[in-house]
C-alpha cells in the first residue's frame, strides 16, 4: 500500500476525501499526522493554491501528496468569495462568520446562482503532477439549513434539488459534489504513481 499525504488539516475534507478515494491501494495520511505546517494560499486561482499545497507537502515529506483548493463562487458577487472562501470574513473567522457575511451581502438580491469549484493536484516527489477540476452548480438559500457537511454547505442548494448540501447524506454529497467530481477524475493518476 502506497502512502500519500493529503495536504489538508480540515477534518471534514479529510473524511470526504477518504470516502471518495476508498478502494485505491493507498494509505492517506493527513497534513496534521504528517507534521506539516499550513501553506499560505497566495495563488490567484484554485489550481494555483492546490498546486502550492500539494508541491509543498511532497517536497517536505518525500511522498506523493494530493491537495485541493475549493470554494464558492456567487454570480451576483462577481465570483466572491472565490479563492478566499475559507477566509471570507477574515483570517481568524469561522464557517458561521463566513456564512453570515455571505448572506448579508446577498440580502435583497434575487439572483442567487452560485457554484462550488474544486481544483485538485496530485504531486509526486519527482516533480510529476496530475490535475483535475470539478464544479457543482446551485443557488444560495436565504438561511442555513441542515447539520451535515461543512463550510457553505448549509446555504448551498445543488441544482435540481430542494435540499441544501448540509441536508444531504455523505453518500449523496460524494456522488454530486465538486470535490467528488474532481477526485474521481484524479483516481487513475494514483495508479500511475
Amino acid at each position: 500500500m502506497r502512502r500519500v499525504v493529503l495536504a489538508t488539516t480540515n477534518q471534514g475534507k479529510v473524511a470526504e476525501l477518504r470516502r471518495i478515494l476508498d478502494g485505491l491501494d493507498i494509505d492517506l495520511v493527513d497534513a496534521r499526522a504528517a507534521g506539516l505546517a499550513a501553506v499560505d494560499e497566495t495563488g490567484a486561482t484554485f489550481l494555483d493554491n492546490a498546486r502550492l499545497k500539494a508541491r509543498a507537502a511532497a517536497d517536505a515529506t518525500g511522498l506523493p501528496a494530493v491537495a485541493d483548493d475549493s470554494g464558492l463562487a456567487v454570480d451576483a458577487l462577481g465570483g466572491e468569495p472565490g479563492v478566499r472562501s475559507a477566509r471570507y470574513a477574515g483570517p481568524e473567522q469561522d464557517d458561521a462568520a463566513n456564512l453570515a457575511l455571505l448572506l448579508r451581502r446577498l440580502a435583497g438580491i434575487a439572483d442567487r446562482r452560485a457554484r462550488f469549484v474544486c481544483a485538485a493536484v496530485l504531486a509526486a516527489p519527482d516533480g510529476r503532477e496530475w490535475t483535475a477540476a470539478g464544479t457543482l452548480e446551485g443557488t444560495i438559500a436565504p438561511a442555513p439549513r441542515g447539520t451535515g457537511g461543512f463550510g457553505y454547505d448549509p446555504v448551498f442548494v445543488p441544482e435540481g434539488g430542494g435540499r441544501t448540501a448540509a441536508e444531504l447524506t455523505p453518500a449523496e454529497t460524494d456522488a454530486v459534489s465538486h470535490r467528488g467530481r474532481a477526485f474521481r477524475s484524479l483516481r487513475p493518476a494514483f495508479i500511475d504513481l
